[in-house]
């Protein structure tokens, strides 16, 4: 690996994960069919058992999954679904996609999740459905919004993208609301580049969802080996690239131009459009890969946990505000908020010392920055709270390629940072 600490590019990515998507390069009779050597859907009974839930359905994203969920709902046109702003735009897309209507709701500065209390304010005879996101791993206020949503008769769905293996009141996330979708997005908790999962409980919802899920394509060829060459360029040229002079960036941007490599989130989808690649089936070769890193799930969080403790020791400090520590979280991210300094400032110090923190979960409200917050049907101000948190969050990694060494490194940069007398 680089000496490049960065917070994405692949991050989760081990020897092994490597070594298995270049093996899956060279068969490419595994990337759409199913075969009983590799079993057939084994994602999703693996799903099933570990959240102990009765239904899953593995899509090619956390926005398929979305789609799928929200068409089981048979909801009208112009249908509310409250969501919390600081989200990524994956989540308003998809209800925009379907012609829903979201409605933003403002968070909670120490948890960075939906505030109980401006769902309430929100709520309208239009609202149908509430989409509550457990930011960065670390669970919503789960009992009071479910208490909400029964006295207004509204769907709970729960977006786990950042929390796979959290737990509430000692039952996983994803099992309160009536249905759930993960993410295996290349900088989440478990990566297969693309992938996601919907769960569900919910007898009705699942047989429809599954019809939905049926009547998905798989992905093109050439999309699936993107994503497979992805963690092997990343790791193997682009990383080691930025190392020398910075170059790997602009190699990263080359491949992604040349459609070499595909991006996280396409221009379009910042403008409301949807690309044609969702919804789709998740292929098997993205499953295997899902498969291996789910083996390693336990080791990840246990990694998370010591590292997220490091940060936690040592940035006790008043230019800081800390995460709120909850029993049964987990740590996808690290998340300090600074009080009084340039967010924009820090980050380029710390890319002058090959520290890489800009995962573009800053600035706006729908993230990524560069979203068209118009089209995403939010109105500035709306949200207090959530814009001041966008302003002066900085993420910290913890993924299993932060040393304890590299961590150290991350903190003293901070604190240095902090120090008026530096």
């Amino acid at each position: 690996m680089a000496n490049i600490i960065t917070i994405s590019l692949s991050p989760n990515t081990e020897r092994d994960d490597i070594l298995l998507a270049l093996n899956l390069i060279i068969k490419p009779w595994l990337w759409k069919l199913k075969s009983k050597k590799t079993g057939d859907g084994i994602l999703e009974k693996e799903f099933k058992r570990y959240l102990n839930i009765k239904y899953a359905f593995a899509f090619n994203s956390g926005r398929s999954g979305l789609l799928a969920i929200l068409d089981s709902l048979n909801l009208d046109p112009k249908d509310e679904v409250l969501i919390q702003a600081f989200t990524c735009n994956a989540v308003p897309n998809p209800i925009l996609w379907k012609n829903l209507a979201p409605v933003y709701v403002d968070c909670d500065e120490e948890t960075l999740n939906m505030s109980a209390e401006d769902l309430e304010k929100k709520i309208t005879s239009k609202s149908r459905a509430v989409i509550i996101q457990h930011t960065f791993g670390l669970p919503a206020e789960i009992d009071k919004i479910i208490e909400i949503c029964r006295r207004n008769n509204l769907i709970l769905i729960e977006d786990c993208a950042h929390s796979l293996g959290a737990e509430y009141k000692d039952s996983k996330v994803g099992t309160f609301g009536d249905a759930a979708f993960f993410s295996f997005g290349r900088d989440k908790i478990i990566s297969s580049i693309y992938g996601g999962m919907v769960v569900t409980n919910n007898l009705k919802l699942a047989e429809k969802i599954e019809i939905f899920q049926r009547n998905c394509a798989f992905p093109s060829s050439f999309w699936i080996f993107q994503q497979l060459l992805h963690p092997i360029v990343i790791n193997c040229l682009v990383l080691p690239l930025y190392g020398f002079f910075g170059l790997g960036k602009y190699f990263l941007l080359f491949l992604q131009k040349i459609k070499i490599l595909s991006k996280a989130v396409q221009k379009k989808e910042k403008q409301g459009k949807r690309p044609i690649y969702f919804p789709l089936k998740m292929p098997m070769a993205l499953e295997i890969l899902a498969l291996n890193q789910f083996k390693k799930l336990n080791k990840f969080l246990a990694h998370q946990k010591k590292i997220a403790g490091l940060y936690e020791k040592n940035l006790q400090d008043s230019m800081f505000i800390l995460p709120r520590e909850t029993v049964g979280r987990v740590y996808m991210r690290y998340s300090v908020l600074l009080k009084k300094y340039d967010t924009s400032i820090f980050l380029r110090l710390a890319r002058k010392q090959g520290i890489l923190l800009d995962d573009g979960w800053r600035k706006t409200s729908i993230v990524p920055m560069d979203t068209n917050q118009h089209k995403m049907g939010y109105i500035l101000n709306s949200c207090p709270r959530a814009e001041k948190i966008a302003q002066s969050i900085i993420n910290l990694p913890t993924h299993i390629n932060i040393s304890t060494r590299k961590a150290q490194k991350i903190i003293n940069l901070l604190k240095n940072y902090g120090n008026p007398g530096n």
